[in-house]
């Protein structure tokens, strides 16, 4: 057996650069670029491998841990998991800043690999720079934080380790129904020690995402459900874009009319235009799909793990004896709420279970119900989101702005805080798979770093960020990262004083208005505006501050034109949001002081009612 004789860190570069994927008959690398920030637990060994590959594996520089990662997070799902990024720090901080972005990619079933470097396997030197030590365990380290958040982990104590470790980590990140993160732990003195690998270790290896069809009893137990229903509903999940199956649910719900609504992550898998597209479903969604939610007799999820936020804590669906369908790759996700299982790839379920309906359709009367809501709700949000003079706008008409200006090929990037659900419920799909909402994980400061990854994985596209004033305080240092590497983007960053939407709970459960709003916040003197459009230029990037729609829309355009990243700064109003929504079960105090608190207990506590118990 021939052998070559390299060093660890040098073992799993040339084992990356090996990995190539298939896609669309196009074959490609599958580790496509690595973020990285070195200190002394990964620069010696891993980043001089890594130098030596830039025209084969290039590095992007982060400037923030968390942030780099989330980029590479955005990266794989705008490439619908078939290209990955890696991510590597150092020991410590280094790495445990990336423990959030993790959390994101295992939320939202998103390959990443994480390579953290970690403190000596000898443990000669110890304890070395920002080692921790505990005092019951000494094989703990940080790193292990990130057992909660991987779908993969494995900690590297030996070079020889990586011939059995990286093949199951690359396995994991490829598989549609295991997917998610894969973090590999490796000891920084372990990484520059050398072994005499098989050569036969870094061949070429062509990978194909496999397709899974579904057991023919389950299709033929999902097909006599839906032949027994009246009233139907599909909700359209992440997995429909992940299949490919965008085509095939639209055509599936044209030929048996069925209407559809589409999770945050499902959303853009139909075009608003679709006659049967309801869209927004649950907690931030619109009134359309709560009401016929609420109505139907049968609901099939395609490609969702049926969050709280979609199912308004398992409250939308009031029909007592509603059934459900799972078409899904994943068996955990299946299996909720005792549905009908029918685990398997959603293009492949889509067409055999259309072709046991054979001339079924659903009742006229139903989607024609479903055509009509859709027509009400959108009477709403062409009232919200219209042109206006409103001193101080609101997020709706924001939104309505960027709409009337949208392309078909224009991508619409945000995460945690208000916007995602005004968004959400709003926005009208004018391109497949356009729609990149981070809720999952709910992590806000995600905007910019994900506007950043989705635009390195479509250079060609116009990424639109829309973040608040909040999340752009938590992580900003992309912006600069777009202008050095030449990635633009354009960040719109509403200013609504602090963080409104959580305000907005606190205040809606009863609570005092206290530490989110920054008037609420101060301990003294006056509070202090933020000139974003300032800082952003301090980083290289455009920008300007506009007060009214008007002058929003103009900016738009500018910033269209512009040759780099280009931010535009407004203030918005902090207590007008859209219309629609559900219950969501939050805790509540039992015990209070606070008359508004105990009756907004009662009002939730009224609502349980509606909330399933599992079955």
């Amino acid at each position: 057996m021939s052998v070559v004789r390299l060093t660890l860190a040098q073992a799993i570069v040339r084992f990356l650069i090996a990995q190539k994927i298939e896609d669309e008959g196009e074959v490609l690398p599958l580790f496509s670029g690595v973020h990285a920030i070195f200190g002394h637990g990964n620069v010696t060994c891993l980043g001089s491998a890594l130098e030596e590959v830039q025209d084969r594996l290039p590095t992007y520089r982060g400037q923030n841990e968390q942030s780099m990662a989330l980029a590479a997070v955005a990266y794989a799902r705008a490439r619908r998991r078939k290209q990955i990024h890696v991510c590597s720090a150092s020991v410590g901080p280094g790495s445990s800043n990336m423990v959030t972005a993790a959390g994101v990619a295992m939320s939202d079933r998103l390959p990443v690999l994480f390579l953290c470097g970690d403190t000596f396997a000898s443990r000669l030197p110890d304890p070395v720079l920002q080692q921790v030590e505990h005092f019951h365990d000494m094989s703990l380290t940080a790193n292990d934080a990130f057992r909660a958040v991987s779908s993969f982990f494995d900690r590297i104590t030996r070079p020889e380790q990586i011939l059995t470790s990286l093949p199951q980590a690359v396995a994991l990140m490829l598989d549609p129904a295991a997917c998610g993160p894969a973090t590999i732990s490796l000891a920084q003195d372990v990484q520059g020690e050398a072994f005499d690998y098989p050569e036969a270790f870094f061949v070429e290896r062509l990978h194909r995402i496999p397709r899974y069809p579904a057991a023919e009893d389950q299709i033929e137990a999902a097909i006599r459900m839906i032949r027994a229903s009246k009233r139907p509903l599909i909700i359209a999940g992440g997995g429909v874009h992940y299949s490919g199956a965008t085509g095939e649910l639209a055509e599936f719900s044209d030929r048996f009319a069925i209407p559809v609504a589409e999770t945050i992550m499902g959303r853009s898998a139909l075009l608003h235009e679709h006659r049967l597209n309801l869209a927004s479903i649950g907690v931030m969604g619109g009134t359309a799909a709560n009401a016929i939610a609420g109505k139907a007799d049968l609901v099939i999820s395609i490609g969702t793990r049926m969050a709280d936020m979609i199912t308004g804590s398992w409250s939308v669906f009031r029909d007592p004896d509603v059934k459900f369908v799972a078409l899904n790759a994943n068996r955990f996700d299946a299996n909720k709420h005792m549905a009908q299982p029918v685990i398997g790839d959603a293009k492949l379920s889509l067409a055999a279970v259309a072709a046991g309906l054979g001339d079924w359709s659903a009742p006229a009367a139903w989607a024609e119900e479903a055509v009509l809501e859709k027509a009400l709700w959108d009477e709403v949000i062409d009232k919200r989101t219209g042109p206006t003079n409103q001193d101080v706008p609101n997020y709706p008409q924001v939104i309505g702005a960027l709409q009337r200006n949208a392309r078909t090929d224009d991508v619409i990037v945000t995460a945690g805080g208000g916007l995602p659900g005004e968004l959400y419920c709003t926005w009208k799909s004018i391109g497949i798979g356009t729609f990149e909402s981070e809720y999952g994980f709910s992590c806000m400061g995600y905007e910019i770093a994900g506007a950043y990854g989705q635009k390195i994985a479509s250079p060609g596209r116009e990424i639109f960020a829309l973040l608040g004033d909040g999340s752009y305080m938590m992580l900003n240092s992309d912006i600069y990262s777009s202008v050095l590497t030449g990635n633009k983007i354009i960040c719109i960053v509403c200013d609504n004083g602090g963080f409104a939407v959580i305000n907005r709970l606190q205040v809606g459960k009863g609570g005092a208005e206290f530490n989110n709003l920054f008037a609420s916040s101060k301990r003294s003197g006056e509070v202090p505006r933020i000139d974003f459009a300032m800082h952003a230029r301090s980083m290289g990037a455009g920008s300007e501050t506009v007060a009214t729609i008007e002058e929003l829309e103009a900016a738009i355009g500018r910033a269209r034109a512009s040759d780099r990243t280009y931010v535009i700064a407004m203030r918005t109003h902090p207590y007008e949001w859209m219309d629609g929504g559900s219950w969501w079960d939050v805790g509540m105090p039992e015990v209070t002081e606070r008359a508004t608190i105990a009756t907004a207990r009662d009002a939730q506590e009224d609502q349980r009612r509606f909330q399933r118990m599992g079955v």
